[in-house]
């Protein structure tokens, strides 16, 4: 247990100053961007999957939240929002940099989930056409200036004025996820060994699926810090790493509920999401694709 507990704390130490780097970049670009890339979704018109695909890829921790926002003044389309919580990674990409995993890996996933994002956000607004005549793409004044001011208050970092503090207050949290769940992680390969635990994942590859996918649905940054771990140490293969991420947008889905009124619409967005990340999870599982 005592080594299980020093080995926790020895690999986070170890991530520490690349973890901070790397937020301390993130911290730069969203504060540099932030307004642009929202301006860019919000003119994207049926080019929104396409743009809201590829921006919910780079690593901003408030985009998610900011396209729940946009989406509940009908700045932008459902396929727009669907696209940019199926690409973003939440803390994957930071974890997985810390982690020293090759570059060609991360794009291998990143490429994947923008490609689903991407693909299923045009299939998603052309459905919408065919049923429906409502008119989005555009938010009145008195909607966008709800939309502004719900984005500076659901801002997921720090308003600290300063980068380098609130890359430092986002370091300090998701270090300490890291930190439990290397822990729980090295007592169970402790007392099970990596091989049961291993086994035990593959034996019910269809049941962890749908599991890793639900564990991805939690509005919470160590959803994504688990399932990122869990398959760096081995435990998940790439299948179950995907769904997982596919419907992992963060902050995303919990700031939907809070800002769009209607919350069946907001329930079936929410199963649609989760329904997308198993089939998709599915269909890299039976082809056999890994990374």
């Amino acid at each position: 247990m005592l080594d299980a507990f020093l080995d926790a704390v020895l690999d986070s130490l170890k991530i520490l100053p690349f973890l901070f780097v790397t937020y301390l970049v993130m911290e730069y670009l969203e504060s540099h961007t932030e307004d642009h890339v929202r301006d860019i979704v919000k003119r994207a018109g049926w080019m929104g999957p396409f743009w809201g695909s590829l921006l919910g890829a780079v690593p901003q921790c408030g985009f998610s939240a900011a396209a729940s926002n946009l989406y509940a003044g009908r700045a932008i389309s459902l396929g727009t929002l669907i696209a940019i919580f199926l690409s973003t990674s939440d803390e994957m990409l930071p974890i997985m940099i810390s982690e020293a995993v090759p570059f060609s890996r991360m794009m291998k996933i990143l490429l994947v989930k923008l490609m689903i994002g991407m693909i299923t956000g045009f299939v998603i607004d052309g459905i919408c056409h065919l049923l429906s005549s409502r008119k989005t793409g555009q938010a009145d004044d008195g909607e966008d200036f709800l939309i502004e001011r719900l984005c500076e208050k659901e801002h997921c970092h720090c308003e600290s004025g300063s980068i380098v503090v609130s890359a430092l207050k986002h370091t300090g949290n998701i270090i300490l996820f890291v930190f439990l769940i290397t822990i729980v992680l090295n007592v169970a390969f402790l007392f099970l060994g990596e091989e049961r635990i291993t086994a035990l994942v593959g034996s019910r590859p269809i049941t962890g699926l749908f599991f890793s996918a639900l564990i991805g649905l939690i509005p919470n940054c160590g959803a994504s810090v688990l399932l990122t771990q869990m398959y760096l140490h081995g435990v998940l293969p790439a299948s179950h790493l995907i769904a997982g991420l596919l419907d992992g947008a963060g902050v995303g889905v919990l700031i939907l509920f809070r800002v769009n009124l209607d919350w069946k619409e907001n329930l079936r967005i929410t199963v649609l999401l989760y329904i997308l990340a198993v089939l998709f999870g599915l269909l890299i599982y039976g082809l056999g694709i890994s990374f």
